[in-house]
């Protein structure tokens, strides 16, 4: 008997499609030479991502003014002239930090707006934090091809301006400060944004637009990336989420509008001791410049006015090749697929071709497929957190071990699936059992077309599964070439998502990933349900699902280069004259131990100040530590008077140790109007009242130079006054008041997290106003004298006011 291999050349033209998707996102070499001057370098980028990130370099720090400086020099020596602006910022969430911001402008020859490259040069707090990949990549992607383009004298006509920003880890606060103060700001068309949310995998693009996005897409095209990685799912989703970039800052503070790239795979790495330049991938670095070098130059001669549109569009990106149509297209395709596809079932149904009954057989394996693929994933997920507690170590869900994972997870689908098609269908009814997958595709269309429209081009593989139905219904013949080339949208356009969903959002999403697996193979089912042998095939792929979650066991642990991260911090209460150690860590290891001991007690203690972390962590355990001689900050009520039915107060506090934070919490009951803080009012403030968006808290000051903090503010005179702070100083593993004992290398301090720190909490309680009166001495010289008595120093005297 001769063996049919028709299934095996099926899945190795699947396989090779699969590689076509993947390996195309990106570059997939890069060159160990830094090459010609005329073209961009990453291995010369890589330098400069290598110069950035020796040291943690976060707001506040000595190695923060070291890298403005040397950012500056760079800069220079490309023959620029060079700026720098400074000042207070108070984000909508509450940070208040000064900002020092870098520019440098590019003349062009007949500019009316200008082009903005931005990245941010700030590396995250609390967590050590080298900052290469987040954003030292950014800026070395800039310095380089702005060297390129410079040194090939590239003809231009609009300006260029360059913009590091400052505090971007803080709250986007340097980027505020451009937008809101300085004068370039106005004369922005576009901004090319460069950002990082990982250390390695392909950029994507994301757009920013206060209004429609044709126009940018329009010019994105236009400017012939030859790598791109995107797709207008992608910012619908990141839109939902509570990430922001400095490009967020400009649309919605100067409605300027723009393109983020930004890279998100090995998530782990991410505002930690590990995000070095021995993590970040080169081929990543060279993807940002696959970029930027186009854009550049198109950019620099673009009209601006072009960019502006109020209509939308639906894009992604195919191998070397962009994509997109008006969201007016999207509604009209799914009802003429609709409408096609209820033609064909009748047809079917007219010729005997197809059965209703059989039909409604078909929603069996597909629907069972994949509702159980999804609670697969849900509880497996948390099986797995059950069975590697240490999983919960890592804040952003993402483990070192985490692709192993999804290959798993996807493997155990394809094998649920072909064992539910093995047991409920077979090769003369595939056609039949077709009609379930398509009609369920075509309800999600529906749904997108109406309530998510950048999802709108998933409309496309479905169509391809009409056409191979379709050829089906009119020949009564099915094409196997046909049905294949048939699945290659599919594949292309559906396929990353199964493995982007759980790397941007987290492995708790891999249920995700589960369904999305057996939705594709729906699709595809015209090409799997004529396999001959689905046992083998399921068997085959639930040997594969082994191996990768023998390999993920394995690799469960922690070593050198994927660290465990834990937390400590000193908290001295200046009330009670008592000090507590005290984690966010659920799984305590032994140099936690070291400090907390093994019973250590509940931190509830602390829930009365609610310090912000992205992923709301909560102080978990506590133990009782030596009281050390810190000296607590001075609290100064520079003004405390009624007006009406205000309490109007001006409050200072100023640190009389080397500090790096205050947080500054209140009542609820205190409705605070009128509120600054170093001067600087809530951006985007709208009336007189503060609005906190974070509970108790006020705000968050990052303290640079050691200043003081000042605030003011009214509140309703007959409310109670209740405030609180806490003074953070990011020392504690080499403060000379502790012996700190270090870390093991497979460790690093957990980011996210007011952590490493040695901390004072202090009531803030009302005391006499000292306001400061100047004397005027008037001085009377005796007619006699002919040479004038040295004038008298002028003393102020201190007049305590209740």
């Amino acid at each position: 008997m001769k063996k049919n291999y028709a299934s095996l050349y099926s899945t190795l033209f699947i396989l090779v499609i699969l590689a076509l998707a993947f390996f195309t996102m990106m570059p997939q070499w890069t060159s160990e030479e830094e090459g010609p001057l005329t073209e961009f370098s990453t291995q010369r980028a890589f330098k400069q991502v290598r110069a950035i990130s020796r040291q943690p370099h976060y707001v506040g720090s000595k190695n923060h003014e070291e890298v403005a400086q040397y950012l500056l020099k760079e800069l220079e020596k490309l023959g620029l002239e060079t700026s720098i602006q400074e000042g207070y910022t108070l984000s909508d969430w509450g940070n208040l930090v000064k900002s020092k911001n870098l520019l440098a402008r590019i003349k062009g020859t007949d500019s009316s707006k200008a082009l903005l490259l931005l990245s941010h040069y700030d590396s995250a707090p609390h967590s050590y934090s080298l900052g290469a990949s987040d954003a030292g990549s950014g800026v070395a992607t800039i310095l380089e091809s702005v060297r390129t383009f410079l040194y090939n004298k590239t003809p231009h006509k609009n300006d260029i301006i360059i913009l590091f920003t400052d505090a971007e880890e803080l709250g986007l606060n340097g980027a505020a400060l451009f937008v809101t103060q300085h004068q370039w700001a106005k004369e922005v068309g576009v901004v090319l944004n460069f950002e990082a949310r990982g250390s390695s995998g392909p950029s994507y693009m994301l757009m920013e637009t206060n209004g429609g996005n044709a126009g940018l897409v329009n010019e994105f095209a236009a400017a012939k990336v030859p790598l791109p990685a995107s797709n207008s799912l992608m910012y619908s989703i990141y839109k939902m989420l509570p990430n922001d970039t400095d490009l967020t800052v400009f649309r919605e503070q100067g409605n300027i509008q723009g393109y983020n790239f930004a890279f998100i795979d090995d998530h782990f790495n991410y505002h930690t001791a590990q995000d070095d330049s021995k993590h970040l991938n080169k081929k990543t670095l060279e993807h940002q410049g696959t970029y930027l070098m186009p854009l550049l130059q198109y950019f620099a001669n673009a009209n601006f006015d072009a960019t502006v549109s109020k209509e939308d569009y639906a894009y992604f990106t195919l191998p070397f090749t962009f994509i997109s149509y008006p969201f007016s297209w999207i509604l009209p395709m799914v009802l003429i697929a609709l409408v096609l596809f209820v033609l064909l079932v009748f047809i079917g149904v007219g010729k005997r071709i197809l059965s209703f009954k059989e039909i409604g057989k078909g929603f069996i394996p597909f629907l069972g497929a994949t509702i159980t693929s999804g609670l697969l994933g849900f509880y497996g997920w948390k099986f797995l957190l059950h069975f590697y507690p240490q999983y919960n170590d890592l804040l952003n869900g993402f483990t070192y071990n985490g692709h192993s994972y999804i290959a798993g997870f996807v493997s155990l689908t394809i094998a649920i699936c072909f064992i539910f098609y093995q047991l409920f269908s077979d090769v003369k009814k595939t056609m039949n059992h077709y009609v379930a997958p398509l009609f369920i595709w075509l309800l999600l269309n529906c749904g997108l077309a109406i309530g998510l429209k950048g999802a709108g081009f998933l409309i496309i593989p479905v169509g391809f599964g009409l056409i191979a139905f379709g050829f089906f219904i009119l020949t009564q013949k099915s094409n196997a070439l046909l049905n294949i080339i048939c699945s290659i949208p599919a594949l292309l356009i559906i396929a990353p998502f199964i493995q982007m969903f759980p790397i941007g959002l987290g492995l708790k999403v891999l249920f995700g990933s589960a369904i999305l697996t057996a939705l594709t193979f729906g699709l595809l089912v015209p090409v799997f349900g004529n396999y001959t042998k689905k046992g083998r095939w399921s068997f085959l792929f639930l040997a594969i699902a082994g191996i990768f979650f023998a390999k993920a066991h394995v690799t469960s642990g922690y070593e050198l280069g994927k660290a465990k991260s834990n937390s400590l911090l000193y908290i001295y209460n200046a009330e009670t004259k008592k000090a507590n150690w005290v984690t966010y860590d659920t799984n305590l290891d032994d140099w936690t131990k070291s400090y907390l001991g093994n019973q250590p007690k509940s931190a509830d203690f602390m829930q009365a100040v609610p310090l912000f972390s992205k992923y709301n962590s909560g102080f978990t355990y506590a133990a009782e530590a030596p009281v050390k001689d810190l000296a607590t900050p001075t609290i100064e009520f520079l003004k405390d008077e009624i007006v009406g039915n205000q309490r109007e107060l001006k409050i200072k506090i100023t640190p009389n140790r080397n500090v790096n934070r205050y947080d500054i919490f209140a009542s609820e009951e205190m409705i605070l109007n009128n509120f600054k803080a170093n001067g600087a009012q809530a951006i985007g403030q709208k009336g007189i009242k503060y609005e906190r968006k974070r509970g108790k808290k006020i705000l968050s000051y990052y303290v640079v130079a050691n200043e003081a903090l000042e605030i003011e503010f009214s509140i309703d005179a007959t409310a109670p006054f209740d405030m609180e702070l806490l003074e953070s100083s990011f020392d504690l593993m080499r403060n000379q008041l502790f012996r700190m004992i270090k870390r093991q290398n497979w460790m690093m301090p957990t980011p996210f997290v007011l952590n490493d720190a040695v901390v004072i909490q202090k009531k803030i309680v009302p005391t006499p106003v000292v306001k400061t009166v100047v004397k005027k001495v008037i001085e009377s010289t005796p007619v006699q004298d002919s040479i004038s008595e040295p004038k008298p120093e002028i003393e102020p005297e201190t007049t305590p006011i209740l």
